[in-house]
């Protein structure tokens, strides 16, 4: 029965519109207006984590092998609702689409100018 369930939410699941490296804009919370790189997409909880953005203090001990101890800034994960695509070519954040290319590959569409923003695999 559990496996059942698995399945069902890896069918519900949506593609995935944003990418790691790709530029957004964060359009909700205290970090409205920044913009930056997506480090980690994590799409069974559909969040993605920027770069420089949604920072929070985490404290690490001395450990063998670790870089550091003591209060770390790092980035945590925020909602994939709440950033925005820029588009590479208008340099605007907007919404994307999909289309069928003519070689049979898909690829993702800027709705504001039509331009192609990368090919999907």
């Amino acid at each position: 029965m559990a496996m059942r369930k698995q399945a069902e939410k890896r069918k519900m699941r949506p593609k995935p519109s944003i990418r790691r490296g790709d530029e957004v804009m964060v359009i909700a919370g205290k970090d409205k207006g920044k913009r930056g790189s997506v480090t980690r997409v994590f799409p069974e909880t559909n969040r993605v984590s920027v770069d420089g953005v949604n920072l929070v203090k985490r404290h690490l001990r001395r450990q063998p092998g670790s870089l550091q101890a003591g209060i770390i800034d790092m980035p945590a994960p925020l909602s994939r609702a709440n950033v925005m695509l820029i588009c590479p070519s208008c340099d605007k954040p907007s919404r994307t689409g999909r289309t069928l290319l003519a070689d049979g590959s898909r690829a993702r569409v800027c709705k504001n100018c039509g331009e192609i923003i990368g090919k999907e695999s």
